[in-house]
């Protein structure tokens, strides 16, 4: 019998390609994470890794079990998810890990929705920029995440996760009051083929829209200054130190001091932002709730 807390862990070190990153995720050591992973050779019968000097690989029976591990794990989250039902589900705690802008933008109205509807749910927030969020939940760190689109990102057939569609928003090009471009009603990027720019670091997803979209205009862009904070790279734009693209809700309320804010025609950068969770976790009776009013949140958000 196949013990499933080690398909667990055999699916961690699938994710983390080394022992060490599953054991630092799943909170044990490496060595007990060896150990785990002898017992479930043994209990299967077959090699299922293959240990290099830079990591381990899954050999074909590991690719073959790894399979089933996802549907089982999202099997086990169903169950748990009815048991909750059966239970009433009326109270408990979901965790929910967001980047900045969509804690402010879905999460947090979410949350006062939630406080009407369902008083005994309560949720726990924890800020992950970029990429961070969905490993935290496939590692079981958060319950719920709030991520963007990005290349590398888990898609929407992903047999770990359970995705809900948000919202998507355009990117508007920044740039100093003074800048020639400045008196147009709107910019192409092409224009700025040339400019010193000012982004995100790599990682972020933001970074990774910037980047495609300048390729669709033909161009590589010339990231100068980087910065994950849009305050910054709006400052930045300001002071003249090159052109931006900043997602359009990261500058509802903020000071735009020495700078002009321009739609950009064309194929536009957009930022997809969606809601996932564990496979089997989307019918749990604290989580569902939550998904409910993340996408109720969503849908009444401002589209200009």
């Amino acid at each position: 019998m196949i013990d499933p807390r080690r398909l667990r862990i055999l699916r961690a070190v699938a994710d983390h390609r080394t022992v060490t990153a599953a054991a630092a995720a799943l909170y044990l050591t490496p060595s007990a994470v060896s150990q785990q992973l002898n017992a479930l050779e043994q209990e299967t019968g077959h090699a299922l890794l293959i240990r290099s000097g830079k990591g381990v690989r899954l050999t074909a029976a590991g690719e073959i079990l790894l399979t089933h591990t996802h549907a089982v794990l999202a099997q086990l989250e169903r169950a748990e998810a009815e048991l909750a039902a059966y239970a009433d589900g009326a109270a408990g705690e979901v965790s929910v890990a967001a980047f900045a802008t969509g804690i402010a933008e879905v999460v947090a109205p979410a949350m006062i929705r939630l406080s009407w509807a369902r008083p005994g749910i309560r949720v726990r927030v924890r800020d992950a920029e970029g990429d961070e969020s969905l490993p935290l939940v496939l590692d079981g760190e958060a319950d719920l995440a709030v991520a963007v689109e990005y290349r590398g990102a888990p898609g929407a057939d992903d047999r770990r996760l359970a995705r809900v569609p948000l919202y998507a928003e355009p990117f508007d090009a920044v740039l100093r009051a003074d800048h020639p471009l400045a008196a147009k009603d709107h910019v192409e990027l092409a224009e700025f083929h040339d400019s010193d720019w000012i982004g995100p670091y790599p990682g972020n997803p933001c970074h990774d829209v910037v980047l495609l979209a300048c390729e669709l205009a033909g161009f590589e862009p010339r990231l100068v200054h980087s910065s994950d904070d849009f305050r910054a790279v709006v400052a930045l734009a300001g002071a003249g130190a090159g052109v931006a693209l900043v997602p359009r809700s990261a500058l509802r309320g903020m000071e735009l001091r020495d700078t002009v804010v321009r739609p950009v025609a064309g194929p536009a950068a957009t930022r997809r932002v969606f809601a996932a969770v564990r496979r089997g976790a989307e019918t749990h009776p604290l989580i569902r709730p939550l998904l409910d009013a993340l996408a109720d949140t969503a849908e009444g958000l401002p589209t200009g």
